[in-house]
């Protein structure tokens, strides 16, 4: 079964640190880029990270830039994303998704062809 599981959220406090994991099965891990969303009720989802297939290059959205890590293990078919600095506006549903070859716009949901279930985040003040 193609699929995505994310794992890791949680409640946390501002200032903490939390680590997401999403783990692919069904599929090639390693021939897809991959990305990170966040979205909290009434919003559109959000673009947080990108991570190329082999983890070269990596984008980040300009709200976590310096603070959130991605990286993969293309062995174990698992991505990362480590949040450091947690804010209370960090709070959202974290998905991650599959970006299929060829579609250059990493940032726009559309682009991906597969989600998880999403994990929630939580950061209190």
């Amino acid at each position: 079964q193609v699929q995505l599981v994310e794992s890791g959220g949680g409640l946390v406090q501002a200032g903490d640190s939390l680590r997401l994991s999403c783990t692919a099965s069904g599929y090639s891990f390693d021939e897809f880029a991959m990305g990170w969303f966040r979205q909290t009720p009434g919003k559109a989802r959000e673009f947080v990270s990108a991570i190329s297939w082999s983890g070269t290059n990596t984008y980040y959205s300009d709200s976590v830039k310096g603070r959130f890590t991605v990286s993969r293990d293309n062995a174990k078919n698992t991505l990362y994303l480590q949040m450091s600095t947690l804010k209370p506006d960090d709070t959202a549903v974290y998905y991650c998704g599959r970006l299929p070859y060829g579609r250059p716009w990493y940032d726009r949901e559309s682009e991906y062809d597969l989600w998880g279930q999403g994990t929630q985040v939580t950061v209190s003040s």
